[in-house]
């Protein structure tokens, strides 16, 4: 009897401290790790971007820049553009120390320097809060271009993807202006999820792209112990059930015994 209360308060404690935790933690809507990568496709798979996060031989006044690269390609040509921003991580977000854009065989490269840096994306983007930078850079044929980008998050939706559904994610409204000789402007949207990062864009073609792959990605169905295909309470009630044995079907951790671990990890993938 004396065990059983043990692990109705401890299953008790560690719903409300995982819910509390997931809640305050889903805020990060660009996760900057090294390595990270994201891929998204267009429904008919003709046109792809790749954004990944990379280590960089960039540095200013001894800060080594990390790169965050966005390839945009038409699959199965040499059709390929790519855009570098060298960039940096801080407590606010993402600060923006370079960039290198390609603008076609024509244009050339677009290239800006920033020190102080600019801040490129706040860490957690909150609903009708704008941001935007403005650039200068030389380009070829055309001369001095302003470029201003404005973005804003508008909405909160949920996401259908190749690669799954992702919910609460952003809405995020880019407007974008460049001024030379003459002025154009373009707007465009990016969905990002928290904690994973983007899932979807529209460009300002109106051409859409979703998330087909991604390392962040993970196999979250030793978590379903129960076998019924989500990850929720009955899941937490059947290893809670078994806490302190040693079952295979419950220890998800496989670390020999059926703890807060175990139940710490179901509750922390738990389906929405």
């Amino acid at each position: 009897m004396y065990r059983n209360n043990v692990c109705i308060v401890l299953f008790a404690l560690l719903l409300t401290l995982c819910f509390v935790a997931k809640e305050a933690a889903s805020q990060n809507y660009y996760p900057t790790d090294l390595g990270n990568v994201w891929v998204l496709e267009t429904e008919d798979k003709t046109e792809r971007i790749t954004y990944s996060i990379e280590a960089s031989e960039e540095s200013i006044n001894g800060i080594e820049l990390a790169l965050l690269k966005i390839t945009s390609e038409t699959v199965g040509t040499d059709s390929i553009l790519t855009e570098r921003y060298f960039v940096d991580f801080d407590e606010e977000g993402i600060q923006l120390y370079k960039y290198v854009v390609e603008l076609g065989s024509v244009f050339g490269e677009a290239t800006g320097l920033f020190y102080p840096p600019i801040l490129f994306y706040p860490l957690s983007p909150q609903l009708n809060e704008p941001w935007e930078y403005t650039t200068e850079t030389e380009v070829d044929f055309v001369g001095l271009v302003t470029f201003t980008s404005v973005s804003e998050v508008v909405a909160v939706e949920d996401v259908m993807t190749p690669a799954g559904i992702f919910e609460d994610c952003i809405k995020v409204k880019i407007r974008t202006r460049s001024q030379a000789a003459t002025i154009s402007r373009s707007t465009s949207y990016q969905w990002l999820a928290p904690d994973f990062g983007p899932v979807k864009f529209e460009n300002s073609q109106d051409l859409v792209f979703t998330l087909v792959s991604s390392n962040l990605l993970s196999d979250t169905s030793i978590y379903d112990v129960t076998g019924d295909g989500v990850i929720n309470i009955l899941d937490l009630v059947f290893v809670a059930s078994r806490f302190g044995e040693e079952s295979e079907e419950a220890d998800v951790n496989d670390d020999g015994k059926v703890n807060i671990l175990d139940l710490t990890l179901i509750a922390q993938n738990f389906d929405a």
